[in-house]
């Protein structure tokens, strides 16, 4: 036998090591071993699940308080907000607002430590539509739109999200943007153009109705029968129809509907896919369009200036677990989440602002009312993490950018908390999410709800070592929030059909407020949900 062939592995590692010094390369490969075995401190966080699921049972104990209000609005997410914060600028006073969280905000919560602030959910809001005259006065109540030049908002420059905003991990090299550039041919760049070109050209298109194809609040578009027959086939079926097949278009777009929608090319209408690109024409007089406003906390920034507002008529650790109408007035019933004691109240009228999968175990009348079938309400699972980093991310390319995604992944990739804030020190807190998109959300929320937290760090760290090799090493905490229910999705028909139209429109003295009535979870929509729920109550009269 050769010399070579008695070459052992032994022999291999000890002249291996020696090649990196002998005591480096112990150092180095044991290094890789000991940081496997180090635990991350961290844990799940949120979400109440136990608690919400209190529900599922007949709750039967004295009541122990009795109140009486004219509107109660139960919910604290934007829409409940956003419907409580228009009755208080209407004027109304007897008014409380129920939620069972510690604090409200819904999936807009967010959360603080050692001083960074970082998001537990939605994180940014594009600028406005012109003709969104709502939002932009909500905007410059909170001091976030500072003022108009030539008629067009200007808005306070700490909030305009700083460059550089967005890049992409693809072919172990970050690029500027999530749309993939890097190793696409020319007839993939052609088919990516013609694909841009396209939806530019329905931003601001009218329907045979004289409204736009595409708008937001969704509810104001056009509904030209031709393009609402798109909401009936998926945006997959669409795109090859179309003759789009580029794999890096596709990523991209199916990318997009994940991180809007909770959904794929193929659970995604197609309708709700371009109108994920069509409905949006939001321009300012000091940034550039497409540019979304932002805060370390997330849209958590806007929740705390709707709770400063409101915060003298928040009741929070209060679980409603039964919303029933006598002949002239509705009996709300709510368990203190921490003294288990209930309390009974009156009320005139009821906004109901929570998600509509909850009214057959709170309105035991209400489950199907005219025909309404909630079954085709979907509600997709989201997780999100909050990593701590003893250093900042870097990478081959494009330098760390607020949104950070990585071509391929299963994940949404990560924000950069911080990035919106001056002088940033060495340290950061990374905001990780993913959209349990692949099985059906029951399947999914209960595989989500049953890993432990153990697992679910080295999903976060798997994903995140991919695109920063060694990162492991810096992660100082590690926090994990599950949302069951993290958002509705737009299947094909859902918008269009008969059921979500039904289930907004009030069911005696309560009506309802909530994202998944317009079939799409985003801010614009919860605000304008919550606004049309008061102006309902409101120009009824509450009598």
């Amino acid at each position: 036998m050769s010399e070579r062939k008695k070459f052992s592995r032994k022999k291999f590692l000890k002249w291996g090591l020696a090649g990196l010094g002998v005591v480096g390369g112990l150092t180095f490969f044991s290094g890789i071993f000991a940081d496997r075995k180090r635990i991350i401190p961290g844990e799940i966080m949120g979400g109440n699940a136990e608690i919400g699921h209190l529900l599922r049972e007949a709750i039967r104990a004295d009541v122990v308080e009795e109140l009486e209000y004219d509107i109660v609005v139960v919910g604290g997410g934007v829409a409940g907000l956003s419907a409580a914060w228009e009755l208080k600028r209407r004027g109304v006073r007897n008014l409380i607002l129920l939620d069972l969280d510690d604090k409200v905000g819904g999936n807009a919560v967010s959360g603080e430590s050692n001083g960074s602030r970082y998001p537990w959910g939605a994180h940014y809001l594009p600028l406005p539509n012109l003709d969104n005259r709502d939002l932009l006065n909500l905007l410059e109540e909170f001091g976030c739109l500072t003022g108009y030049q030539n008629g067009l908002p200007e808005y306070e420059e700490l909030y305009l999200c700083h460059a550089p905003q967005e890049r992409l991990l693809i072919h172990g090299l970050w690029q500027e943007g999530l749309v993939p550039k890097v190793g696409a041919g020319e007839v993939e760049q052609a088919e990516i153009a013609r694909f841009f070109d396209f939806v530019q050209g329905l931003k601001g298109r009218l329907g045979s109705d004289g409204k736009p194809l595409f708008t937001i609040p969704l509810d104001g578009s056009s509904s030209d029968a031709r393009w609402r027959l798109l909401d009936q086939m998926t945006f997959s079926d669409w795109l090859s129809k179309e003759g789009y097949a580029s794999r890096y278009l596709l990523w991209y777009l199916n990318y997009c509907c994940r991180d809007d929608y909770g959904g794929t090319l193929e659970t995604t209408s197609a309708w709700a896919g371009l109108h994920y690109f069509a409905s949006r024409n939001g321009l300012a007089a000091n940034a550039a369009p497409n540019s979304v406003l932002t805060w370390p906390e997330g849209n958590g920034w806007l929740v705390n200036r709707f709770y400063m507002a409101l915060k003298d008529f928040i009741r929070t650790r209060s679980l409603v677990f039964s919303i029933s109408e006598q002949s002239d007035q509705v009996l709300v019933r709510t368990l203190d989440t921490q003294t288990k004691e209930v309390a009974e109240i009156k009320a005139k009228k009821v906004i109901f602002a929570g998600p509509q999968f909850l009214r057959k175990y709170l309105m035991a009348k209400s489950g199907r009312k005219n025909g309404l079938d909630l079954s085709c309400f979907s509600y997709v699972p989201w997780v999100v993490a909050n990593v701590h980093l003893s250093k900042r991310p870097a990478g081959i390319g494009r330098p760390l950018s607020w949104d950070n995604v990585a071509y391929g992944s299963d994940s949404l990739g990560y924000i950069v908390a911080d990035h919106q804030l001056l002088g940033q020190r060495s340290e950061t807190v990374i905001t990780w999410y993913k959209a349990l998109t692949e099985g059906k959300p029951a399947d999914e929320r209960k595989a989500a709800q049953s890993r432990t937290y153990s697992e679910w760090q080295e999903t976060v760290v798997k994903d995140l070592e991919w695109m920063h090799p060694g990162i492991r090493s810096d992660i100082k905490r590690l926090d994990v929030w599950i949302w069951g229910h993290g958002m509705i999705r737009p299947e094909p028909g859902f918008i269009t059909g008969e059921d979500r139209r039904l289930a907004a429109e009030p069911v005696g003295r309560v009506h309802f407020a909530h994202t998944d009535l317009s079939g799409i979870s985003i801010f614009e929509e919860a605000f304008s949900q919550g606004l049309r729920a008061a102006r309902e109550v409101l120009e009824e009269g509450i009598v």
